[in-house]
């Protein structure tokens, strides 16, 4: 608010904005750069993996209690599970996609991709039927 009402108070006085315009005009002796990453690339891969793993654990779990427990009429709460593990896999693929980009053009894990892909998707389907059997079975 502090710096809102200073903006006013110059804007509305006609000697302040001329002296602020005249300010602003003259050259600035050293340009100023800002490098700004995105958001998801400061937490690094490991916090990537790390998120990805507590979602898929948290979804996991919260899908098991309402199962094994008979409680049945929280069936939204099952739904919001498989919504929350599904999230966790997204972020497990975006880890994995960008500790792959991470790498130098020449490194091995850059001329892999397809293997990488293949490899991360067998494993998600393979959990994903052990849980079937897991909740079915039981």
């Amino acid at each position: 608010m502090k710096t809102l009402n200073e903006a006013y108070q110059v804007l509305h006085d006609e000697t302040k904005r001329k002296q602020y315009d005249a300010g602003r005009n003259e050259p600035v002796a050293q340009p100023s750069t800002t490098h700004v990453t995105p958001a998801v690339r400061d937490v690094g891969v490991y916090g990537q993996f790390l998120s990805a793993v507590l979602c898929i654990l948290l979804g996991l779990m919260l899908l098991f209690l309402v199962h094994f427990n008979g409680l049945w009429f929280l069936w939204p709460l099952s739904i919001l599970a498989t919504g929350v593990v599904l999230f966790g896999v997204v972020m497990a693929h975006s880890a994995m996609t960008n500790a792959r980009e991470s790498f130098c053009a020449k490194h091995s894990a850059q001329r892999f991709r397809a293997i990488q892909e293949i490899a991360f998707w067998a494993l998600i389907c393979g959990a994903a039927y052990g849980v079937y059997v897991v909740l079915t079975a039981i």
